[in-house]
């Protein structure tokens, strides 16, 4: 995973509007060939003008330890799809991902949710930073 510093690219403000709209993400990690791992499905939250993601099952869970040994992959949520670098997220953010993953998710319950916020969770926190390669899914892309 890369630094916590490392800012990448960025989202436009279309792309993040509508990943952080949508109730699931799909994430695929690279593999060392550079092909992409199937999708696994997850929730993702805004906080400001970054999208994170944490694994709800601890670092064993096979996505993350995928995700953060590549350190590379792809995102596919509310019709934008896009590579991205895995990174660390600050540690100044967490309490407001936390925050969002309550606003976007408590309907669910106290014993899902609970599963990605608390300091526990904090540790597990990817921040999705865009690639530099071409995204698909614009304002006129698919859904």
């Amino acid at each position: 995973m890369t630094s916590t510093q490392d800012k990448g690219a960025a989202w436009s403000p279309d792309e993040l509007d509508r990943a952080s709209r949508a109730e699931e993400l799909q994430l695929a990690s690279r593999r060392p060939d550079g092909t992409l791992r199937p999708y696994v499905t997850m929730w993702v939250v805004r906080s400001g003008n970054e999208l994170y993601v944490r694994s709800a099952y601890g670092p064993g869970n096979p996505w993350y330890r995928r995700a953060t040994a590549s350190g590379t992959g792809r995102i596919r949520a509310g019709g934008v799809e896009r590579d991205v670098v895995f990174a660390g997220a600050d540690d100044g953010v967490q309490e407001n991902i936390d925050s969002a993953y309550h606003a976007k998710y408590d309907r669910y319950g106290p014993g899902i949710v609970g599963h990605v916020v608390g300091a526990d969770a904090h540790k597990l926190t990817i921040r999705l930073v865009p690639g530099t390669g071409p995204s698909r899914g614009g304002a006129h892309g698919h859904q």
